[in-house]
């Protein structure tokens, strides 16, 4: 299964190396954002990461 020609594992994959980036950028405060944010964030990248790791459990 693709997504225009792309595996979902290397979008969610893309997703999270973009969140995991930001999430370390706020918490070194390089970007400022609040605190809710960078917990929000954290959140969803927990969630994307876990789908993630289930997908590729799954497709080997």
């Amino acid at each position: 299964m693709t997504i225009f020609g792309i595996s979902p594992l290397l979008i969610s994959g893309s997703i999270n190396f973009l969140l995991l980036l930001f999430q370390l950028l706020t918490g070194l405060r390089i970007i400022k954002v609040s605190f809710s944010l960078h917990k929000k964030t954290g959140i969803i990248l927990f969630i994307i990461a876990s789908i993630h790791g289930l997908a590729g459990i799954f497709v080997f």
